[in-house]
Protein backbone atom coordinates (compact mmCIF):
# COMPACT_ATOMS: atom_id res chain seq x y z
CA UNK A 1 0.00 0.00 0.00
CA UNK A 2 2.94 2.47 0.40
CA UNK A 3 3.82 2.19 -3.14
CA UNK A 4 0.63 3.39 -4.26
CA UNK A 5 0.13 6.17 -1.75
CA UNK A 6 3.58 7.64 -2.61
CA UNK A 7 2.14 7.03 -6.99
CA UNK A 8 -0.91 9.29 -5.73
CA UNK A 9 0.94 12.17 -3.27
CA UNK A 10 3.43 12.30 -6.77
CA UNK A 11 0.18 12.26 -9.49
CA UNK A 12 -1.13 15.07 -6.97
CA UNK A 13 2.11 16.89 -7.13
CA UNK A 14 2.23 16.66 -10.69
CA UNK A 15 -1.12 17.52 -11.35
CA UNK A 16 -1.01 20.36 -9.00
CA UNK A 17 1.99 21.94 -11.36
CA UNK A 18 0.82 21.60 -14.42
CA UNK A 19 -2.63 23.80 -12.81
CA UNK A 20 0.08 26.54 -11.71
CA UNK A 21 1.93 26.69 -14.80
CA UNK A 22 -1.64 26.61 -17.44
CA UNK A 23 -3.79 28.86 -15.06
CA UNK A 24 -3.66 32.94 -15.18
CA UNK A 25 -0.66 34.70 -13.63
CA UNK A 26 -1.96 35.93 -9.64
CA UNK A 27 1.06 38.93 -9.94
CA UNK A 28 -0.45 42.19 -8.40
CA UNK A 29 1.27 44.67 -9.90
CA UNK A 30 0.68 48.58 -9.93
CA UNK A 31 -1.33 50.05 -12.67
CA UNK A 32 1.27 52.76 -12.99
CA UNK A 33 2.25 52.54 -16.67
CA UNK A 34 5.85 52.43 -18.24
CA UNK A 35 8.75 54.68 -16.02
CA UNK A 36 10.46 56.59 -18.11
CA UNK A 37 14.53 56.60 -18.27
CA UNK A 38 15.80 59.53 -16.31
CA UNK A 39 19.51 58.69 -16.79
CA UNK A 40 22.32 59.16 -19.00
CA UNK A 41 23.02 56.04 -21.53
CA UNK A 42 26.48 54.94 -21.38
CA UNK A 43 28.46 56.14 -24.44
CA UNK A 44 31.55 53.96 -24.67
CA UNK A 45 30.84 50.40 -26.29
CA UNK A 46 31.98 48.39 -23.51
CA UNK A 47 31.47 47.88 -20.02
CA UNK A 48 34.04 49.84 -17.41
CA UNK A 49 35.95 48.24 -15.10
Amino acid sequence: MNVSKAFSEFLQHVSEAVARLFSPSDDRYPMVGVQPFEGEPYKQGRWAD
